[in-house]
């Protein structure tokens, strides 16, 4: 029950988050599930590709409202949806065919990496010149081809990357958050999709695994965190988001030494 408890708690705190300052939560949800799949005594070779692809699965269900929410508001780019989706696609289940075949460790010195890159972004607030226009079928493809490869590695929905992208190609921030929010979908559903398929017939997975997606796991986030995300994103318009920022951009920064740690 400890751990179910601990479930529901990462979903309410991921989910909250994820309102409040538009982070995809599975900055949140990955370090926390090692912890916490590490607490459990699954095999050290798998937790982290089981840790990537539940927080995938569990971003396919938290985006659908989230791209429903900014549609309303008329805050997302269809055509930069389906200029980019291809590639996501491409992009997203290569990955996870290439994190199979990758150790736990270099994964997590990859999510490490990533995590660092992130918490900086947004503590110096960074934020590209908007210096160009979209690119054409191919370099949507490529930019696509990108986004997803390094959000399946990270088990992200993505927004991390897609929103500075489009910010530089001269997407208005607030429609740039809202296109994000859509291209998670495709990235979370071929990421778990692909973790599910490249888990299968793995030895040693614990009970209640779907390939690489652990469905007790899974039911927790996404009872919760489906219902803080709105509480966030209604939080959002009382709260001193920018500073908030900051605090968050610490708490990665623990997370990411925490893992780091780990490895040694």
């Amino acid at each position: 029950m400890e751990f179910w408890l601990l479930y529901l708690l990462t979903g309410v705190f991921a989910g909250f988050l994820a309102g409040l300052l538009g982070v995809g939560g599975g900055l949140v949800i990955v370090p926390v599930l090692t912890f916490i799949f590490t607490a459990q005594h699954f095999p050290a070779s798998h937790i982290l590709h089981l840790a990537l692809g539940t927080s995938l699965a569990s971003i396919l269900f938290t985006s659908i409202s989230s791209l429903r929410a900014h549609h309303a508001h008329g805050a997302v780019s269809w055509q930069v949806v389906r200029g980019v989706t291809p590639g996501i696609l491409a992009g997203t289940f290569i990955g996870t065919v290439l994190a199979a075949q990758l150790s736990s460790d270099f994964l997590k010195g990859f999510f490490v990496v990533f995590v660092y890159y992130v918490a900086t972004q947004m503590l110096l607030n960074i934020k590209p010149k908007p210096t160009r226009q979209l690119p054409g079928w191919g370099g949507m493809f490529g930019a696509g081809s990108i986004i997803g490869g390094v959000s399946s590695l990270v088990g992200i929905g993505g927004g991390t990357l897609s929103v500075p992208f489009m910010t530089w190609c001269n997407i208005k921030m607030h429609q740039a958050i809202g296109t994000s929010a859509a291209i998670g979908f495709p990235i979370a559903l071929a990421g778990a999709v692909g973790y599910v398929v490249n888990g299968l017939g793995t030895g040693g997975l614990p009970d209640y695994s779907l390939g690489f997606v652990y469905l007790p796991a899974l039911v927790g986030l996404v009872a919760a965190s489906v219902m803080t995300a709105p509480l966030g994103a209604r939080a959002a318009h009382r709260l001193p988001v920018p500073q908030l920022k900051k605090i968050f951009a610490a708490l990665l920064y623990v997370l990411g030494t925490r893992m780091l740690v780990s490895l040694f």
